[in-house]
């Protein structure tokens, strides 16, 4: 395929001042693919342009990326795409809980792409297309965080029977005990910082109270 587009790469744009070429993951090409490529990138015609895409930079040989201009786009914060995505609701007209739309931003991973996919889903996924906290959850295999909230607070009270009864709980639902220990992670790193900087806690989180209780009980 790369010989291929190379070749056709050669030929003047029938309409357009360029031909632009965008190549998603190239860190996946194969080596005789970046062979190929490279005497193109060496000596671009004058109207091609290449846009080399990747997650992965250091897996492309040093001579792709010195012929390369190199731009590190940022991930979406997730308040930014809670934001696109109510805006996106409104305009179809479809109800959502705002803790919903907390989780598919926090799944997304920065990426607006990903988080429009999962709202697909959870549209098709929930009742009569509303949007709802416990059924994104269900779709994405997501620990109820009042799980986490109830193993903290019998940690707090240094109750090993508690947590082992909730431990078995989760065990009893099937819930990944993978993923617990993520969002569990992820929650003890904001009651660190609640503890340092409340104020960069989000205002529309839910369970805030509990949340800075449970703040105060651990050094």
């Amino acid at each position: 395929h790369m010989r291929e587009l190379l070749e056709s790469a050669c030929y003047a744009p029938s309409l357009a001042r360029f031909k632009i070429y965008l190549i998603d993951e190239v860190h996946m090409l194969s080596k005789s693919a970046f062979n190929a490529m490279l005497k193109t990138l060496e000596e671009p015609p004058d109207h091609v342009k290449f846009i080399l895409a990747t997650t992965d930079p250091q897996k492309l040989p040093i001579t792709v990326l010195s012929r390369c201009l190199q731009f590190n786009l940022k991930q979406i914060p997730p308040a930014l795409i809670v934001a696109r995505l109510q805006h996106i609701l409104a305009l179809e007209q479809i109800s959502a809980d705002l803790p919903a739309l907390q989780l598919i931003a926090r799944a997304a991973r920065g990426s607006l792409r990903d988080a429009l996919s999962l709202l697909d889903q959870s549209i098709a996924y929930g009742n009569d297309g509303v949007v709802e906290e416990n059924q994104v959850r269900d779709m994405l295999g997501s620990i109820d965080q009042e799980y986490l909230y109830d193993l903290l607070a019998a940690l707090s009270a240094q109750n090993g029977c508690a947590m082992i009864a909730i431990a078995q709980q989760m065990e009893a639902r099937s819930l990944s005990f993978d993923s617990a220990l993520q969002d569990m992670g992820g929650l003890l790193h904001r009651l660190a910082l609640a503890q340092i900087a409340p104020q960069a806690i989000d205002e529309t989180m839910s369970e805030r109270e509990r949340f800075f209780d449970l703040a105060k009980k651990f050094s």
